[in-house]
C-alpha cells in the first residue's frame, strides 16, 4: 500500500532540533515516506541526564554525545543542516536560517528548553549553566582551575574559591551536589594533597521547603538526608537575588562568597521568532492539541519540552522530561504516517512510569506509580535504566566501564582542563 504513494511528490518535513523529541520522531518515521530535513545548531545529540557526570569528570563528553550524521547514517531520506533558525514565516511555509531559506510542507519544532534566569542579567552573565555538553566541560574546567588557583592564592582571598554554590534543588541540582561531594571526599584530595578540603563547602540553595520537590515525600526526605551525610549544606526557602561573580546575595539578605555558582533553578522554552504571541504560554511553550499540532495551524507541530498540551491527567501541561519528549516524537511519527495512508491518528497520552534521582554511590531515590524506594537497589535501578537509554551499544559499554572503574578505584582519569591556552602562539 505504501508503494502506491511512490509517484506522488514527497512532502517536505523540516525538523528543528536534534534532542530527544526530534531524534525519536525521525527514527520512528518510516523510511522514504517523506523528504526530511533536520536542522540543529550543533552536530550532535546530547544525553542531558548525565551532563552532571561530565561536569564532575566521571564520564567523557563523547560518551553522551552522538553525532547526528552517525545516528541517521542509514536514513538516506534525511538531510542534516547545521544552522540557527532565526524566524518562521508561517504564511509562506518557510523558515529563515543562518545559512538561507527553506520551504516546508510540515514543520516540527523540537527546540527543547534553555536555562531560565528569570530576567536577572547578572546571574546569566556570571553563573554557569548545565544545559549542553560544552557547558558541562566549562563547569569541569572552572572547578579544576579554581583548585589550581587555591594553591597560590593567599588564604584570606581563597574563600570564594572554596565555596561551590548550586542553585536549584531539582534532580540536576541534587545529583550535581552529590557528585561534587563525592569527588571532594574520594578524588580531589589525591590530586591536590596540599589543599585542606575541610574548607571546601558545597552549598545547595532551593527556593521551596524541600529538595526534589516534584517527587514523593520519601524522596524529598531521603535526598536531603543523603546530601547532609555527604556534607552538602542545604539552604531551603531562600532565593538568589543577585550574583556578581564573587558574591551570592540571597533573598534573606545573607551573602556567600563564591567564584563557582552553577544555576539549575529553572528552564524556559526555546521559542523562535515569527509565530503569534497567542500561540505561546507565559513560560515560552507552544500550545498544542492532543496530536501535538500547534493550535491554529494545520502544518506546524511542537514536541518535547517546547510543547504545552493540556489533558485530563495533566491540566497544566506535561513535565519537561525526556520520556515525554521521546513518546511525543514517536506518537507524531505514527500520526503522520497514518495521515498519509488515510488511517486513524491517535491522541497523545503520557503514562508516567516514575521518576528517579541519584545522590551518590548507593544513594538514590525512585518513585514508581504505586510505591517508592531508596538506597542500594534504587541506585542500581537508576544506573541500569540510564544505560538502557544511551543510544549506542559502544557508548553503553564505555559508560559502564567508566562507572565500574570509578566504583572500585574511587578515582577517574578524566580530570582534564580542556580549553585554549592563551599563551599559545596564534
Amino acid at each position: 500500500m505504501i508503494k502506491s504513494y511512490s509517484a506522488i511528490p514527497k512532502k517536505k518535513i523540516i525538523v528543528i532540533g536534534g534532542g530527544f523529541a526530534g531524534i525519536q520522531f525521525i527514527m520512528n518515521l518510516k523510511k522514504d515516506l517523506f523528504d526530511i530535513m533536520l536542522i540543529d545548531k550543533m552536530n550532535h545529540h546530547m544525553f542531558q541526564p548525565l551532563f552532571y557526570q561530565v561536569a564532575t569528570a566521571q564520564i567523557e563528553p563523547s560518551s553522551i554525545s552522538f553525532p547526528l550524521r552517525n545516528l541517521l547514517r542509514k536514513r538516506k531520506d534525511v538531510r542534516i543542516r547545521l544552522a540557527v533558525v532565526r524566524e518562521i514565516d508561517h504564511v509562506n511555509s518557510k523558515i529563515q536560517t543562518s545559512i538561507g531559506e527553506f520551504k516546508y510542507d510540515i514543520l516540527v519544532i523540537a527546540t527543547g528548553s534553555k536555562t531560565n534566569y528569570f530576567g536577572n542579567d547578572n546571574i546569566k552573565k556570571y553563573s554557569q549553566s548545565l544545559k549542553s555538553t560544552i557547558q558541562s566541560i566549562k563547569i569541569r574546567n572552572l572547578i579544576l582551575e579554581n583548585f589550581e588557583k587555591i594553591l597560590y592564592t593567599e588564604e584570606k582571598e581563597s574563600e570564594a574559591l572554596f565555596n561551590i554554590v548550586i542553585v536549584g534543588g531539582g534532580p540536576t541540582g541534587v545529583e550535581l551536589s552529590g557528585a561534587l561531594a563525592e569527588i571532594k571526599r574520594d578524588v580531589l584530595p589525591k590530586d591536590f594533597y596540599r589543599i585542606d578540603f575541610s574548607k571546601l563547602q558545597i552549598i545547595l540553595i532551593e527556593g521551596s521547603e524541600h529538595t526534589l520537590n516534584s517527587m514523593s515525600d520519601m524522596a524529598k526526605k531521603a535526598s536531603e538526608l543523603y546530601l547532609k551525610e555527604l556534607g552538602v549544606i542545604i539552604k531551603k526557602g531562600v532565593f538568589v537575588r543577585d550574583y556578581d561573580g564573587n558574591t551570592v546575595t540571597l533573598s534573606n539578605g545573607d551573602t556567600i562568597l563564591s567564584k563557582n555558582m552553577i544555576w539549575t533553578a529553572g528552564v524556559t522554552g526555546n521559542t523562535i521568532k515569527g509565530l503569534p504571541e497567542e500561540s505561546q504560554t507565559n513560560t515560552n511553550r507552544y500550545k498544542v492539541d492532543r496530536t501535538n499540532k500547534l493550535i491554529g495551524f494545520e502544518n506546524i507541530y511542537a514536541i518535547g519540552d517546547i510543547s504545552y498540551m493540556e489533558t485530563l491527567k495533566y491540566p497544566n501541561g506535561h513535565p519537561q522530561v525526556a520520556n515525554v519528549a521521546i513518546n511525543q516524537g514517536k506518537n507524531l511519527a505514527f500520526n503522520l504516517k497514518a495521515g498519509l495512508m488515510n488511517k486513524q491518528t491517535r491522541e497523545f497520552e503520557y503514562s508516567d512510569k516514575g521518576s528517579m534521582a541519584t545522590i551518590g554511590k548507593h544513594k538514590a531515590v525512585v518513585d514508581l506509580p504505586f510505591f517508592s524506594f531508596k538506597g542500594y537497589f534504587a541506585w542500581y535501578i537508576w544506573m541500569f535504566l540510564h544505560l538502557m537509554l544511551i543510544l549506542s551499544v559502544r557508548n553503553k559499554l564505555i559508560i559502564f566501564i567508566n562507572w565500574a572503574w570509578n566504583y572500585f578505584s574511587k578515582n577517574s582519569s578524566l580530570r582534564l582542563i580542556l580549553k585554549k591556552n592563551e599563551a599559545e602562539d596564534k
